[in-house]
C-alpha cells in the first residue's frame, strides 16, 4: 500500500533507489540484494492485482529506470446503479453461503461503497437465495479455476465403479439443479468432461504454473453441464394402460389420454415422455399387472426383460424347474 501511495503521489518515474529511501518498510533491508527481492516481489504482486505500474525514463539523458502509476488508469470509473440492480447485487451478496466465496461477496460491496455506490443490503428482504456447497473439493478447484491450473484428483464416475485418477484443465464449477459440477479439458480423455463435485476424492492437486489454462472462447460452461447431466431427449410417446386407482407416481408422469377397460378392468390410458426405453420399462415394470404397455413394442420388450431377470434371480436352484420363467414369459405377452 505504501508502495502505490507514493507511485500515484508524483506524475515523475521514481528511480529504484528514491523508492527505497522513501517509502516506509524497505529500509529494513540489510543490503542491496534484499532490497531488490523485496522489490521484485512488491512489483509482481501489485501487477497481479491489476495496478497498472509503468516503467520509463524522466529525459532521453536519464540512464536509470523508473516507476510511476498513471493515476487515471489506475482509478476507478463512475459506477452507477439503477434501484433494481442495487437490488440484484445486495441479493447476490447474501447468495453465497460458501466460506470461498463469502469473502469475495464482501469485497465486491466494500468496493462499491468506496466507489460512492451505496447498496442496501435489506432490499429483497423478503427472499432469502442461498448457494451450499459443502463438498470439501469445492474451494480447490474453484481456487484452480482463478489460478489457471491444472488439476488432478480421484474420480468415481458411478456409486459402484472403481475411482480413477483423472488430470484435468479446469474452466469453471457451475451449479446445476441442487449439484455442483466442474467443467473443462479432461487430458485422459483429451475431451470436454463435466465432473460432479461429489464423486469427486480429496486431496485435489494443482499442477503446472499459474495462468496456464483458458477457457475457450465464448464457451457456455452451464450448456455444457445440462447435456452432460440433464436428461437424454425425448425419442417418442409410449402408451400405457394403468389400473384404476393404481400407480398414482406413474401417472403424475403422464398425461391422460382416455379411459379403457383391459381383461375386465377398469383403467386409464397414459402417455409417457419416452427418453430411455430401459429407464420407462423400470417404472412400469414395478408395477406388475397394475400397469399394461401399448405401445411401443421395444418398451413392452424391455419390461418384459425385467421380468424374466427378475424371475431367473429368484427361480428354483434346479435347472429343470422352469415354471416361473414360463409364467412371467406368459404374463409379459
Amino acid at each position: 500500500m505504501n508502495l502505490v501511495l507514493c507511485l500515484l503521489s508524483t506524475r515523475q518515474f521514481l528511480s529504484a533507489e528514491r523508492i527505497r529511501a522513501t517509502v516506509p518498510g524497505y529500509a529494513s533491508a540489510t543490503s542491496d540484494e534484499s532490497f531488490f527481492r523485496m522489490f521484485e516481489r512488491d512489483k509482481s504482486e501489485l501487477r497481479d492485482l491489476g495496478v497498472p505500474l509503468e516503467t520509463g525514463k524522466q529525459s532521453v539523458f536519464d540512464t536509470i529506470e523508473g516507476y510511476r502509476i498513471a493515476r487515471q488508469d489506475y482509478e476507478l470509473g463512475e459506477v452507477e446503479l439503477a434501484a433494481d440492480e442495487a437490488a440484484a447485487v445486495a441479493l447476490a451478496a447474501r447468495l453465497w453461503d460458501s466460506p470461498e466465496l463469502a469473502g469475495a461477496a464482501r469485497g465486491a460491496l466494500v468496493k462499491l461503497r468506496a466507489a460512492g455506490v451505496e447498496v442496501d443490503e435489506a432490499a429483497g428482504a423478503g427472499v432469502e437465495p442461498k448457494v451450499r456447497a459443502s463438498e470439501p473439493s469445492f474451494g480447490p478447484l474453484l481456487a484452480a479455476v482463478q489460478a489457471g491450473q491444472v488439476v488432478q484428483f480421484e474420480h468415481q464416475p458411478s456409486p459402484t465403479a472403481e475411482p480413477r485418477t483423472r488430470t484435468v484443465e479446469p474452466w469453471g464449477v457451475v451449479s446445476w439443479r441442487g449439484r455442483w459440477y466442474l467443467v473443462g479439458h479432461d487430458r485422459d480423455r483429451d475431451d470436454t468432461r463435466c465432473f460432479r463435485l461429489s464423486r469427486i476424492s480429496e486431496p485435489v492437486k494443482a499442477r503446472g504454473p499459474r495462468g496456464a489454462v483458458r477457457p475457450p472462447e465464448g464457451v457456455d460452461l452451464m450448456a455444457l453441464v445440462r447435456r452432460s447431466a440433464g436428461p437424454p431427449p425425448v425419442i417418442g410417446v409410449a402408451r400405457v394402460w394403468v389400473a384404476r386407482g393404481r400407480a398414482l407416481g406413474l401417472r403424475r408422469l403422464g398425461k391422460l389420454a382416455g379411459e379403457q377397460d383391459h381383461a375386465g378392468r377398469a383403467g386409464d390410458v397414459l402417455e409417457l415422455e419416452l427418453r430411455s426405453p430401459e429407464t420407462v420399462a423400470r417404472w412400469v415394470g414395478g408395477h406388475g399387472p397394475d400397469v399394461v404397455v401399448l405401445d411401443p413394442p421395444e418398451l413392452a420388450d424391455a419390461v418384459r426383460r425385467g421380468w424374466l431377470a427378475a424371475a431367473r434371480a429368484h427361480a428354483p436352484s434346479d435347472p429343470a424347474d422352469r415354471s416361473v420363467e414360463m409364467r412371467v414369459g406368459g404374463a409379459a405377452r
